[in-house]
């Protein structure tokens, strides 16, 4: 397959959305993040739409709401706009509930979500769980606290994702090697301190 200018166009528009972000903890450019996650789509089959539904996964919740929706509905049409929206828990400008409210929510949903929104949510919490690990390598029990779930409910929010998504996939199955590999970590790191 073959990207057309509308890639090049979603790219850019991306990333003057969300310059001013950075990841959490490590002050990498958020953009850096959403490459990782098309990149991913990408890689396992995706289409163009849910390419750049994978770049801007993360705009209606953090970059201006519903009018970001109608924007990137206009500029790249429903079906993008859709997946977006899907793989949204909050909409930026709106009271956002308790983080367990939202992730429950969003699970809930997930359970009878499109293909395209599944591609593209489990490309995006491969990504951040891939980081977790990473960070995890580095600082150890350090890192729970950046989350709002802390380390209990950012577990227990994976392990439920995995109980959602279709384990036959190559995506979901290296989410489930990455969240083994944390796990076995955290244990040694565990047995270590005592």
């Amino acid at each position: 397959m073959k990207l057309s200018d509308r890639f090049s166009e979603a790219l850019v528009f991306a990333e003057k959305l969300h310059r001013q972000q950075v990841r959490k903890g490590s002050g990498v450019p958020y953009v850096a993040h959403l490459l990782g996650v098309a990149s991913l789509v990408l890689e396992a089959g995706g289409d163009e739409d849910e390419a750049i539904a994978a770049l801007l996964h993360d705009a209606i919740e953090d970059q201006g709401g519903w009018e970001t929706r109608a924007l990137i509905c206009e500029k790249f049409g429903e079906r993008v706009a859709t997946i977006v929206e899907g793989c949204s828990d909050s909409f930026d400008g709106e009271k956002k509930k308790p983080w367990r409210e939202r992730k429950e929510a969003y699970l809930q949903h997930l359970q009878t979500a499109s293909a395209s929104m599944h591609l593209v949510a489990m490309a995006d919490k491969l990504y951040n769980a891939q980081s977790i690990l990473r960070d995890y390598q580095r600082i150890g029990e350090a890192l729970w606290p950046r989350f709002k779930g802390e380390k209990e409910g950012t577990l227990w929010y994976y392990n439920s994702l995995l109980k959602i998504f279709d384990l036959s996939h190559p995506l979901a199955q290296e989410l489930h090697r990455t969240m083994e590999t944390l796990k076995t970590l955290m244990a040694a790191n565990q047995a270590h301190q005592q």
